[in-house]
């Protein structure tokens, strides 16, 4: 896309058509394994499968022509608004239009900020597996490992375990933006259908939309904060990049070397310990996760000050480093 890569020259953008490919076979195998009027009855599922694909053809045509940021956003509120008439969305209030309006917001964000932290080797790859583990520890304590989403997790996990080892530093294959469009909406679903929208088992909710005004406004924070943390590698470094170039007046759609992962390297640090640095905070969502869907009984605000607390805390510290004075000097050096 229009991205700057951080480093030219033309390595294959392979990594998407991968990821889609095994997101495809993943569904074939549930078809066959389980029933396949699971798969072509359910609603939902057919529009996870258009939006996907939806995503995936766009992130090819920008891999080919570099097509203009106001088609590409285009796509992406088509995406959320293909999620949202085949039934997922977030569910924060009992007002219909804002979950649809939060729904467009983070379907569209999430596809931006998967493709904006793709700049440097193996951070968007590292960060989406880590996203997916997260996923698949609701899933486990949900005890709904035979859904086709956990398979689906699977099946890009592995693509992406794969993809991992062609792109470390110094990579040999980049995802292209068919990979982050494809990561950024299936991720975005994800997002939405266990952390957003998590009820336990005890408190599920009616379809129709009259149980919607049962939602606290404490169970609303605590699916904010699982969204917030598991996401917040993409969403600090979107938004810092966003807030420094309308602070700069330059356009926050046109690649640049200015993200969180090139201050760091500004500051010194190496290709290899960005991502393990970016690989060691990932390693936080899972963990978290557990705790507060498994350890934690009663959920409080205090919980929720604790963890927005860490949110704050890494946003504020990669934040900072783009703030960080000698990183101009070094950055003339680089272009």
């Amino acid at each position: 896309g229009d991205m700057v890569r951080w480093e030219s020259g033309s390595k294959p953008a392979l990594g998407g058509i991968s990821f889609y490919i095994l997101f495809l076979l993943s569904i074939i195998a549930y078809s066959i394994v389980f029933d396949h009027n699971q798969v072509l009855l359910n609603t939902k599922l057919l529009g996870l499968i258009m939006a996907v694909t939806l995503a995936f053809l766009m992130g090819l045509a920008d891999d080919a022509y570099n097509t203009v940021p106001l088609l590409k956003i285009s796509i992406q509120i088509c995406c959320g608004i293909i999620l949202i008439y085949t039934g997922t969305y977030i569910t924060v209030s009992s007002s219909m239009p804002l979950n649809y309006l939060v729904t467009i917001v983070w379907i569209a964000g999430i596809m931006n900020a998967m493709n904006l932290i793709d700049n440097m080797d193996a951070i968007s790859t590292i960060v989406s597996i880590f996203i997916i583990l997260a996923a698949m520890i609701v899933i486990y304590l949900q005890q709904d490992i035979t859904s086709i989403y956990f398979l689906l997790l699977i099946g890009v996990l592995s693509a992406l375990l794969g993809f991992l080892y062609f792109n470390w530093h110094p990579s040999k294959m980049y995802m292209g933006d068919t990979g982050s469009q494809f990561l950024g909406v299936f991720l975005g679903i994800i997002g939405i259908v266990y952390f957003w929208n998590y009820y336990p088992q005890e408190s599920v909710l009616t379809s129709t939309g009259e149980g919607l005004q049962t939602i606290s406004l404490l169970t609303t924070a605590k699916n904010a904060t699982l969204a917030l943390i598991v996401f917040v590698i993409p969403i600090t470094d979107t938004t810092t990049v966003i807030v420094n170039r309308i602070g700069k007046g330059t356009s926050p759609f046109i690649g640049g070397k200015d993200h969180t992962t090139h201050h760091l390297f500004y500051m010194g640090l190496s290709h290899k310990k960005i991502a393990l640095l970016f690989m060691l905070i990932s390693s936080f969502s899972p963990l978290f996760v557990y705790i507060i869907n498994a350890l934690i009984d009663t959920w409080t605000f205090f919980h929720f000050g604790l963890f927005i607390i860490y949110f704050l805390t890494i946003f504020g510290a990669l934040f900072y480093t783009t703030r960080v004075p000698n990183s101009e000097s070094s950055q003339e050096k680089l272009s």
